[in-house]
């Protein structure tokens, strides 16, 4: 069997390096850099492993549309990619960006979100088993968050007392307030004390490191076993961080909810592709269902558009869209004409 091309050709190495340092420079997130370096890394392998300096538009080109065409992949999969090119030539490479204005963005389909109704919430939530899944799954539909956004807060982001959540650092690098559920202050307050039990006993054994900002760790050494910074829902393992000998916990993976949504929406026998993102279609939904004006829903998810908000106003049976359908007139007509002719009927006579 040959071997996999990609595990044996090895592009220089020194320019996926220098992406990296201007991804970082430019404080892009953890996940935004391993994705974008990662598609500097198979658009040199698919021409050849020749350095992209040797390459023109039309090789750009060439690889987009073999994604699409060939590997199939989604609108908005094909734009990350063009994205991370982009920024390999304009901000990496110093290739201007004129030389690249014929590159077109694959269009993105207009879907309509999943929204579940109260009931089919209630009945995802209840089969969620008690503890941080169930927690977190419940700040996912009370208060509207991403499903990242939950599964890094930290301790001093929450204020069970101003019943108040701050989203730090969210998407597109915006802080946000967000409501929190009055009806989850008592578990949290609950899982504040296991969790600082735990943080105890991590720091009798040496550990009790958490992940903090590079330029806030400079400052404050120690400020990564400090109780306020430490995750709301921190995994149950620790880790070994080799390049500062620290033994952190990790926040909860963002996996173990997924999968336990999924598996509750499966029992609670609900025929809709709902996940954890549709909690928060959900939240948004029932808000202006509930008469919340549209800026305020825009504010509360974090939305640098109107726009983007007004998709929520689509699933609404109401407004604009609140008609009713001819068929219905037509049943409620016969129903009324009906009941008309009986009672305009003459009684039937005795023979």
């Amino acid at each position: 069997m040959p071997p996999d091309p990609v595990s044996t050709a090895n592009p220089p190495p020194r320019l996926l390096d220098r992406m990296r340092d201007a991804l970082r420079l430019r404080h892009y997130s953890p996940r935004t850099e391993k994705a974008y370096v990662a598609w500097a890394r198979r658009y040199i392998l698919h021409h050849g492993t020749r350095h992209p300096k040797d390459l023109s538009p039309d090789h750009i080109t060439a690889f987009l549309t073999h994604l699409a065409s060939v590997e199939g992949v989604s609108a908005s999969t094909q734009n990350q990619a063009l994205a991370a090119l982009l920024f390999l030539y304009v901000d990496v490479l110093g290739v201007p960006l004129p030389a690249l204005d014929g590159i077109v963005r694959a269009k993105r389909p207009h879907r309509l979100p999943v929204v579940l109704t109260p009931a089919e919430v209630g009945a995802v939530l209840g089969r969620l088993e008690e503890g941080p899944t169930h927690l977190l799954a419940s700040l996912l539909y009370g208060a509207g968050l991403r499903l990242l956004e939950a599964a890094r807060l930290r301790v001093k982001d929450v204020d069970l007392e101003r019943r108040e959540i701050v989203v730090r650092d969210g998407k597109g690098k915006r802080d946000r307030m967000a409501p929190l559920p009055a009806l989850l202050v008592p578990p949290l307050q609950d899982h504040l004390e296991r969790v600082r039990a735990q943080h105890r006993r991590d720091l009798t054994q040496g550990a009790g490191w958490v992940e903090v900002p590079d330029a806030l760790r400079a400052k404050y050494p120690n400020v990564g076993r400090e109780w306020p910074w430490q995750w709301l829902f921190p995994a149950t393992r620790r880790y070994h961080h080799e390049a500062t000998g620290q033994e952190r916990r990790h926040h909860l993976h963002e996996t173990v909810i997924q999968r336990a949504v999924r598996r509750a929406v499966l029992e609670a026998g609900i025929a809709k592709p709902a996940h954890c993102h549709t909690l928060r279609h959900s939240f948004a939904t029932h808000l202006l269902e509930s008469g919340y004006d549209i800026r305020t829903i825009q504010e509360l998810l974090g939305h640098r558009d109107v726009g983007t908000t007004m998709i929520y106003t689509h699933v609404l049976n109401r407004g604009g869209l609140g008609v009713q359908s001819p068929l219905d007139r037509l049943a409620s007509a016969s129903t009324t004409l009906t009941a008309g002719v009986a009672r305009r009927r003459p009684p039937p006579t005795e023979e």
